[in-house]
């Protein structure tokens, strides 16, 4: 009789621990999850139907909202793809190499993690407004940064830095370099290696990080409210779009919006558990290789 035969049935009973406080346990999370988070979006989609579909859906293709909307899917389809490329290469380099700077660019690569929103959008303010560090250099050739798209995404992709590569990071660091190194030998090159070799192992852990990148890109409000200027109709998101609405006093007009927001959150949140599930027995199967 082997070790793991005689210590199985222990540890199931350890898992199941004392009933009464499991029980408790259960109760007290189902309990703050209806408190915290289901009571709150039910308020939302109860406030954007209180006069009736006609007004819900007047609301949400008002003009207003719909540049809103598109704005907002413009900023993460640029934002996400760029913090995509720059996740990937990151955790490559930090994975697969050694070299000086690396533990201060995992730091860097944490940073929006520890900097306010607003402080970052405050940043590029400085940096491309007006009054500005490039200010006059960017006003004498005409390009405008802040109170235009291109600020929006300096912004969202600034509080987005870290989801991919974050996620990729220690997934590639556990594959190690074998592979690569085989791939190597046998005479394949970079993008063969990349392509054949490193995208499959990571495909699933990539898609996740792209998930709560997108996620987080499409409901940030601190950074963009800063470099936005909140011009209606041309540089305000979805989240600033519902904040306009709200001081206004055009409540079930803010919550109708919010309610699409939320429509695309529990979209972005289907993806994220399939692609979960799918990183999870990834996982699970090279650990029993």
């Amino acid at each position: 009789m082997t070790t793991t035969t005689l210590t199985a049935p222990l540890t199931a009973k350890a898992r199941q621990g004392n009933p009464l406080a499991r029980r408790l346990l259960i109760v007290a999370a189902w309990l703050t999850f209806a408190l915290f988070l289901l009571l709150p979006l039910l308020v939302v989609l109860g406030e954007a139907l209180k006069q009736g579909l006609g007004t819900f859906f007047g609301a949400i293709f008002e003009a207003d909202a719909l540049s809103a909307l598109k704005l907002t899917l413009l900023a993460v389809g640029i934002s996400v793809p760029l913090n995509l490329v720059f996740g990937v290469a990151a955790a490559w380099c930090v994975s697969k190499y050694e070299f000086t700077g690396k533990s201060l660019l995992v730091t860097l690569i944490d940073l929006p993690f520890s900097v306010s929103p607003v402080i970052a959008g405050l940043i590029y303010v400085l940096l491309f407004g007006a009054q500005g560090f490039f200010g006059e250099w960017l006003g004498d050739r005409d390009i405008q940064i802040i109170f235009a798209l291109p600020g929006i995404v300096l912004a969202t992709v600034f509080v987005t830095v870290p989801f991919v590569a974050r996620e990729l990071i220690p997934l590639m660091q556990e594959q190690g370099t074998q592979e690569e190194e085989a791939a190597r030998l046998l005479g394949a090159n970079g993008w063969q290696m990349f392509w054949h070799v490193t995208l499959p192992n990571i495909r699933w852990g990539l898609i996740y990080g792209v998930v709560l990148c997108t996620a987080r890109a499409m409901g940030e409000f601190g950074a963009v409210s800063v470099v936005s200027g909140h011009i209606r109709g041309y540089t305000n998101t979805l989240p600033l779009h519902v904040e306009i609405l709200y001081n206004e006093y055009n409540h079930v007009a803010a919550f109708s919006v919010a309610s699409l927001l939320l429509l695309l959150a529990l979209l972005i949140l289907l993806l994220k558990q399939w692609s979960e599930s799918r990183l999870q027995r990834l996982k699970a199967a090279a650990g029993e290789e």
